[in-house]
């Protein structure tokens, strides 16, 4: 059963929660307010998405188990996105594979497309079409296929698209469809089967295996402050090697990230707080603001209003506007 989904979104809580295939949290980086639209399409096994964001940001990805993600730019023209420290240009794809974590960070607005299928999907169909095992390559990497065959791949991801929006219906017969999802897979597994496989350097495992560590201590620690100490402690790593790692995969060094994360995590309970009963000073200080003026300049100067404003919120006014989400059934072209 093929499906078809168009959203907007105005905060990159609602937005991250929409996205398929792996869990995501956004840190957005720019200043101002947020905007993000997204497609998202289902044919049988394969899952397509195309994002658009008005700011840069850096999102966190865990893919799910047993399916395996491919990233591309949707807009050949624009700047390159960051994958675990990896430039992402216009001739590339990012290959994210089963619960793989990875970092994708961006600089300025982006467009994005990606897709994902079942890791026995794609091993079924890498030894049909070409004739040997595509999965037991690294989990994360970068594929640089040929120029042509990476345009045949964008115009057709595009092309679906442009379907999707202008007539889903034609989507949800089952011939179209099947043949859609034929020719994306056969277009994907030849930019794949140009990969030339390089062995990663014991340096960039090894800042892998950090930053790992690092988000893992984040998310135990998500409700207080930290310091640069305790996270070296925690990750067992040197200030110098920990920044390095960061700055490589981030753009940024840890108490920055860290920072952004805990606004991020401010922001979310102020939506989400009743203002009869809670204020912006405890929200505050529960994640570890304690110049509360400062706070109030940096929310401001971050999201594009004050912390209060965000707090009095109606849930109404956080909006996730859903244009058109279609499901089509076989028997519904009985």
């Amino acid at each position: 059963m093929s499906r078809v989904a168009t959203f907007t979104c105005d905060d990159p809580i609602l937005y991250q929660a929409a996205l398929r295939g792996a869990q995501v949290d956004l840190s957005i980086t720019g200043k101002g307010c947020f905007c993000g639209e997204l497609v998202q399409i289902d044919l049988d096994k394969v899952w397509m998405q195309q994002g658009q964001e008005n700011l840069p940001r850096i999102a966190h990805i865990r893919m799910l188990e047993r399916r395996v993600g491919f990233a591309f730019n949707a807009e050949p023209s624009q700047s390159p996105g960051y994958y675990s420290g990896m430039e992402l240009d216009a001739n590339a794809i990012f290959v994210h594979g089963p619960a793989a974590s990875a970092h994708a960070r961006t600089i300025e607005p982006h467009s994005w497309a990606a897709m994902s299928l079942p890791t026995d999907n794609l091993s079924a169909a890498s030894r049909a079409l070409i004739g040997r095992e595509l999965t037991n390559r690294p989990v994360v990497r970068l594929v640089h296929p040929d120029p042509a065959h990476m345009v045949q791949l964008m115009r057709l991801h595009a092309a679906i698209r442009g379907l999707a929006e202008a007539s889903p219906e034609t989507l949800g017969h089952p011939g179209v469809s099947a043949a859609l999802e034929n020719e994306l897979v056969h277009a994907l597994l030849t930019c794949l089967a140009d990969d030339v496989p390089t062995k990663a350097g014991s340096g960039w495992r090894y800042h892998t295996a950090i930053i790992d560590r690092f988000e893992e201590v984040l998310a135990a620690n998500c409700d207080r402050p930290m310091y640069l100490a305790d996270i070296c402690a925690a990750v067992g790593a040197s200030e110098r090697t920990l920044r390095a790692s960061c700055e490589e995969r981030l753009g940024m060094g840890p108490i920055r990230y860290l920072w952004l994360r805990r606004m991020h995590l401010a922001r979310r309970t102020l939506l989400g707080a009743d203002p009869a009963t809670a204020t912006v000073t405890q929200i505050a200080m529960d994640y570890g603001f304690w110049e509360l003026g400062r706070f109030s300049v940096s929310y401001q100067d971050l999201f594009g209003e004050s912390p209060s404003a965000t707090l009095r919120k109606p849930a109404s006014c956080h909006k996730a506007l859903r244009v058109r989400s279609a499901s089509f059934a076989e028997s519904d072209f009985a």
